[in-house]
């Protein structure tokens, strides 16, 4: 009888191993596989030719980061624009935790809905229709400027797209149109989990919205806030490429070049994927420290890690 017990667990235990079998398997096909394209980091690759070791060059590539001085201040520059978008998102990660709190605090129902259903159906939006809205809207011959000729407000078209001033800003507002109602969802499932009698209890000892805001709802869902902080730290230097892609032009392709967009381009415009290859390792390598490092800030602060 014991031995049947013991099968049957270690049946049901297989059986749940297949449940998530699926899923290890897009695992390793799409995260882990493509690990192998390492490789062309130690090669002089030129495609379509395939890899033979007589093409083998070692850590050239990793040298020629630093050696060439082109390629330094280009890079240095890629950083300076990475470091900035990054630091500006982390700066103000603070605002979908208060968005989430003032859709909270609306009591019309629908309205909240309506207002929820508005502000995240932007994140289902990709960026290359993003872009098209802020073309019409934005261009020189766009909605703003043409109303803005008409009621005299302006003499001339401001140039919103056609210009690298204020670039690092703009990129963030529309990120954060984007994504700002997709991120207060996961706040505003953290504000549901408060317990109510804690804010019927204020209410009865006088307390106003605002007091219960701050002292009740804001310290109950900043363990969820330092969380995703410190994820976004350890993903500091990822900042997509989609957004800068489309976004980029002659006028402002200084200043919008992050890491992504400048591996991308590295690659697919001037034919580095050697290059490229060695650059993303190197950023590969530094986020995974940098998870390392948040993950033991986090230990030591909290007192449990996120991984």
């Amino acid at each position: 009888m014991k031995d049947f017990f013991s099968n049957k667990k270690k049946l049901r235990g297989y059986r749940e191993f297949l449940y998530i079998l699926p899923f290890l398997i897009l695992v390793l096909v799409f995260s882990y596989y493509p690990l192998y394209g390492w490789v062309y980091a130690f090669f002089d690759y030129k495609p379509p030719a395939s890899l033979s070791w007589d093409k083998f060059v070692g850590l050239k590539w990793f040298k020629s980061m630093v050696e060439n001085d082109v390629k330094l201040k280009q890079l240095l520059m890629v950083i300076r624009n990475t470091f900035a978008m990054s630091g500006i998102s982390l700066l103000f990660s603070w605002f979908p935790m208060i968005f989430a709190i003032f859709l909270n605090e609306i009591k019309c129902r629908p309205f909240q809905k309506i207002v929820q259903t508005v502000t995240t159906l932007p994140n289902f939006i990709s960026w290359v229709l993003v872009y098209s809205i802020a073309y019409c809207v934005f261009n020189s011959t766009g909605v703003v400027n043409t109303v803005g000729m008409k009621l005299g407000l302006i003499d001339s078209p401001v140039l919103f797209l056609q210009s690298g001033d204020h670039i690092w800003f703009k990129m963030w507002l529309w990120l954060t149109w984007k994504n700002a109602g997709w991120a207060a969802i996961m706040y505003l499932a953290a504000i549901a989990g408060i317990d109510e009698e804690m804010n019927e209890a204020a209410r009865v000892d006088g307390a106003s919205r605002m007091q219960i805001i701050w002292n009740i709802t804001i310290p109950s869902i900043l363990p969820t806030y330092f969380v995703l902080v410190m994820l976004n730290l350890a993903n500091f230097l990822s900042n997509g490429m989609e957004q800068y892609f489309v976004f980029q032009n002659a006028f402002n392709k200084d200043s919008i070049q992050v890491l992504d967009l400048y591996v991308y381009n590295l690659a697919m415009g001037s034919g580095g994927y050697s290059l490229s290859t060695a650059i993303s390792i190197l950023k590969t390598l530094i986020s995974v420290v940098l998870l390392c490092v948040t993950n033991k800030a986090s230990k030591l602060i909290r007192g449990e890690g996120f991984i």
